[in-house]
């Protein structure tokens, strides 16, 4: 295989869809697998949805999930500019090229005329495409047009036959021309329509293979037919299927969190999105399902990608997800957690030294229990709350008893006592209280946690009571005691 080019082109109309996603990883991947060339082109002839705030999204989370590219935006390159906006001179000059040959020709149709011309074509039973009307108009006929103030559209003229495609993944697709209309390449206002502007880009970036969502295979019938009009040289295309839901139906855009920046801010590492995502469609030797990004780029082969819909299973992603957070070290995981715990006001823009050794040491005993990153305040905000809320079932259960109010007092004066106050020490000192009042260490172990976290269930409470420090532990043990008195 000689040099590789490939390109990923997404308009800046929106966030970054997880589908999308998908194919600039593919993309990506194809490219580094074989020493090629990722190139980022920006789609942005949309001026009416096309936004830069857009735009910085999707290449802050190209950048996140570690997509670098090696030309496009930001980064330049000999075959920009990279913005179809920026292109327009380029695509006149092609346009014109067209009209010379015979293969494109002003349409002054009007929506209203063009929806017209369906209807009636409907009603008469016939196909319901352009019909053609100003493909043989002669030059008075265009004039009185013009006269009238029309600005025209260009339109492509298609030549009847079949075009066929010799598709990576798909294998040979046959598409007939006569069912494709006279399609509008460049609009009234001078922009280029997709089919038209991606092509002549296309091919003037040199892209050797186009690997794109299948949504996009009726375009490549249109697309090579502009391709052979020009002379240019085809790419090779492979043109991936749709990512389904569990249920089978198709993950759309507007439901639930199916953008980047969702899985984002609900904690997944990229490690662990790349991983799961290089996984819809394509699958490494040996069955595995934690894949290093190194492994991915040695294996990945563009013919291995599946022809059969991928199902986006997110307790899958969980899964994989859960097992980047175990691997990673407590400095690390607290690192990255730090933000979730901002966000939830549990700790300071500015955090203290304390505030940071508590949160790494928090990592320690729940990396095993982690499957997001946001997961992890939600669990263990108890550590950084001033007042505990307890939980009303909890505290049914455990401090609301007329022995509690005892137990906690003499515990916590117990635990005044225990020098250095690490988890052995602390659990010598409970379990001979409880000797010492002839009750099972239960007994104190069940309403010392509701007292400290607020909760029935929590990571060991030798280690709660570790983390929190003695003054904390004995001044939460003290609070409970005296709200269970004052209710009583």
């Amino acid at each position: 295989m000689g040099e590789v080019r490939v390109r990923f082109a997404p308009s800046p109309t929106g966030h970054l869809h997880i589908g999308s996603a998908r194919t600039a990883l593919f993309n990506w991947l194809f490219a580094r697998h074989h020493g090629g060339t990722f190139v980022l082109r920006i789609e942005d002839t949309d001026r009416q949805r096309s936004s830069e705030d857009y735009l910085k999204s999707i290449l802050s989370d190209l950048r996140w999930i570690g997509l670098n590219w090696d030309e496009g935006p930001e980064v330049g390159g000999a075959l920009g500019p990279y913005r179809q906006m920026e292109r327009l001179d380029i695509y006149r000059k092609y346009a014109d090229k067209l009209i010379e040959a015979g293969r494109a020709y002003p349409c002054y149709c009007t929506p209203e005329e063009l929806s017209a011309g369906r209807e009636e074509a409907q009603k008469a039973g016939l196909p319901s495409g352009y019909d053609g009307r100003c493909r043989e108009l002669s030059s008075a006929e265009r004039a009185q047009r013009e006269a009238e103030g029309r600005r025209p559209a260009l339109r492509f003229r298609v030549i009847p036959g079949r075009t066929m495609i010799d598709d990576v993944i798909r294998g040979q697709v046959e598409f007939d021309n006569s069912l494709i209309e006279d399609f509008i390449i460049m609009k009234s206002d001078g922009i280029p329509v997709y089919n038209f502007a991606a092509t002549v880009d296309d091919s003037l970036m040199k892209i050797t293979h186009i690997l794109r969502g299948e949504e996009h295979l009726s375009n490549t019938p249109r697309q090579i037919m502009v391709y052979e009009a020009l002379g240019f040289e085809k790419p090779r295309f492979a043109h991936m299927t749709i990512i389904l839901n569990d249920d089978r139906t198709k993950l759309s855009k507007r439901e639930g969190a199916t953008h980047l920046a969702d899985f984002r801010e609900r904690g997944f590492l990229p490690e662990a999105l790349v991983n799961f995502l290089a996984l819809l469609g394509w699958a490494p030797s040996a069955d595995r399902e934690i894949v290093s990004l190194a492994e991915i780029v040695r294996e990945f082969n563009l013919p291995d990608v599946s022809a059969h819909p991928a199902i986006f299973n997110e307790q899958k992603l969980d899964w994989i997800n859960s097992q980047y957070i175990k691997n990673l070290t407590p400095a690390n995981l607290a690192r990255l957690s730090l933000p979730f715990f901002q966000r939830e006001n549990l700790l300071p823009e500015t955090p203290s030294r304390a505030d940071l050794a508590r949160l790494e040491k928090l990592s320690v005993i729940y990396s095993e229990r982690l499957r997001t990153l946001a997961q992890f305040p939600k669990d263990a905000d108890w550590a950084f709350r001033e007042s505990i809320e307890y939980e009303p079932e909890a505290c049914a259960k455990y401090l609301k008893k007329d022995s509690v109010p005892e137990a906690l007092l003499r515990l916590a004066e117990k635990l005044s006592n225990v020098d250095p106050f690490e988890e052995a020490p602390i659990e010598e000192a409970l379990r001979n209280l409880a000797g010492e009042m002839g009750i099972s260490a239960g007994k104190l172990i069940h309403p010392s946690r509701v007292a400290i976290t607020g909760r029935s269930v929590s990571p060991g409470i030798f280690e709660v009571m570790a983390i929190l420090g003695k003054e904390e532990t004995i001044r939460r043990l003290n609070e409970a005691r005296k709200a269970v008195q004052e209710n009583a």
